[in-house]
């Protein structure tokens, strides 16, 4: 129980305020010392550990600031603000159960500032519930009508298959900040461009104003590709993406030797010898690279009544982080990697599981989104010997062309790769290389790949296939998919709710000559034919 808070006194008031307003204005250094000065003089000041607390947060230290949040609820400061601040640390720090139990104890003292509604909304999106966040991102945008508070519940919507209110939502952010590059991309990505109806004049304005921001200039100049994409001008959608990602990759080189090591240490788990394992679930994971299918066969098999989608989960990945100690900010790397075959399988396969069922109460089967545990293939196969592994796979050209196109998180760094055509499709070659030894090497029972275009052309044998595969009895919703109203939080949340189309087919030849440097390097690999 936290401490009855003693009294403030005028002048301790005045120095948080102005702390408070340093503090939004980013002078950390000034809110810093103003809020030591304060405990110096009154050691129990709750507000002034909950400032600290967010300087901390800022600043990536995020443990530290779930020390100064649990100090400030114990001197009294706002409960639901300081739980709420403390939920969104815990899932920077990949503890979602904690961050999870922390927002509902926020959420269950019923907060009415907007500041900690649109936290617990946040908490909730990156805890894969997106259920549970328009609500507060709603009350949130009522109570502040910030820009930044419209745009999450735009997103929020979005993910939910709500287009209509989503647009509404973004128009009402971008009528607060014109410049808005997030919501304009959201924007964009979920409305179609018209000759008689567009935003090009628009997103070109705030391209120009925000070319000092690289990843504000990324996701405008994916906007605006998407636009003249959609009035059938490929060349021009080639230059804008061109621009953006020559800003983003003069701020955030890519480091192709990260993903050498990383390619070399999965094909060197290949061999790993089968295990007993944990045999107690039956997980299904999607994997590939993005933009292949994967949310497509999501949908497929979530639409199954004994299949639930779990979304994109890092908890296998994080298990093993965790279970190895291995050093490194990064939680999929080499050293993971080659300190895995240590771990005991059966306990790293319950580790996964718990993780999955306390934070998302599943039951039952499940599919796991994530593209990236193609890495990880034969970890999980050895620690969840019932698990089924679908590795999606698309034509060359088409799948480097598609993770060119695709704006991916900023902040995400597996995906730089995809800021220039040359290191995609370098990066597809190594991923092909690694498919095919794990094709070898692990049992076709649990392991199996699938052809994007072959599920377009021949849907319902595809679909059965899948099926049968993953011991599944045959349904008719699953050849239904676009029905399916669970949330999706990916960039194929407005395709996958709509009925199967072959307008994807052989997309990169309408984008020659822009692609040729990236279809060179495919042939000479031996995956593209000139």
């Amino acid at each position: 129980m936290p401490n009855r808070a003693p009294p403030v006194t005028d002048e301790i008031s005045g120095q948080l305020a102005v702390a408070a307003q340093h503090l939004e204005a980013r002078r950390y250094e000034d809110a810093h010392r103003l809020c030591l000065d304060v405990l110096k003089a009154a050691p129990a000041t709750g507000e002034a550990f909950q400032l600290l607390a967010v300087i901390a947060a800022d600043h990536a230290n995020h443990a530290r600031a779930t020390d100064l949040l649990d100090k400030a609820i114990a001197n009294g400061a706002g409960a639901a603000r300081s739980l709420a601040l403390k939920a969104r640390s815990l899932i920077a720090l990949n503890r979602r159960a904690e961050a999870i139990s922390a927002a509902e104890d926020s959420a269950a003292l019923a907060p009415k500032d907007a500041f900690t509604l649109d936290t617990l909304g946040v908490t909730f999106s990156r805890a894969g519930l997106h259920g549970r966040a328009p609500d507060f991102y709603r009350r949130a945008a009522a109570v502040g009508g910030t820009a930044g508070q419209y745009y999450n519940l735009g997103a929020s919507l979005q993910f939910l298959g709500a287009f209509d209110d989503a647009r509404a939502a973004y128009r009402a952010c971008l009528a607060r900040d014109p410049h808005h590059a997030r919501a304009w991309s959201s924007l964009t990505q979920i409305t179609r461009a018209t000759t008689d109806s567009n935003d090009i004049p628009a997103l070109t304005a705030a391209f120009e104003a925000r070319q000092h921001d690289s990843d504000d200039t990324l996701n405008l100049g994916h906007a605006l590709a998407k636009a003249h994409e959609d009035l059938g001008d490929p060349p021009a959608a080639m230059d804008w993406l061109a621009k953006a990602k020559a800003s983003k990759r003069a701020a955030q080189p890519y480091d192709p030797d990260f993903d050498d090591r990383l390619f070399a240490a999965a094909t060197r788990s290949a061999i790993l010898p089968s295990s007993r394992g944990f045999t107690g679930a039956a997980p299904i994971f999607i994997v590939g690279m993005p933009r292949t299918g994967t949310t497509l066969i999501d949908r497929i098999l979530s639409s199954h009544s004994q299949v639930t989608s779990a979304g994109e989960l890092t908890d296998f990945a994080l298990a093993m982080k965790r279970m190895t100690a291995s050093s490194g900010p990064y939680v999929l790397d080499d050293a993971t990697l080659d300190n895995a075959p240590l771990l005991d399988p059966t306990q790293l396969g319950e580790a996964y599981i718990a993780s999955v069922h306390s934070t998302l109460g599943l039951a039952g089967r499940f599919t796991d989104k994530m593209p990236l545990n193609f890495f990880l293939a034969p970890h999980i196969l050895r620690a969840l010997p019932n698990a089924r592994i679908i590795c999606l796979r698309r034509n060359p050209a088409d799948t480097v062309l598609a993770n060119y196109r695709q704006l991916f998180a900023t902040s995400f760094s597996y995906y730089a790769y995809a800021n220039a055509l040359e290191s995609t499709a370098d990066y597809f070659v190594k991923f092909d290389t690694l498919m095919k030894r794990f094709s070898e090497m692990l049992p076709k029972d649990r392991f199996c790949e699938v052809r994007y275009e072959e599920v377009v052309e021949d849907f319902e044998p595809q679909v059965r296939r899948l099926l049968d595969f993953c011991d599944l009895p045959f349904e008719p919703a699953c050849l239904d998919f676009h029905e399916n109203v669970a949330p999706v939080a990916t960039a194929s949340a407005a395709q996958v709710r709509q009925p199967l189309y072959r307008s994807a087919l052989n997309r990169w030849k309408r984008y020659r000559p822009a692609l040729d440097s990236a279809l060179d390097i495919l042939a000479a690999a031996g995956l593209h034919r000139q």
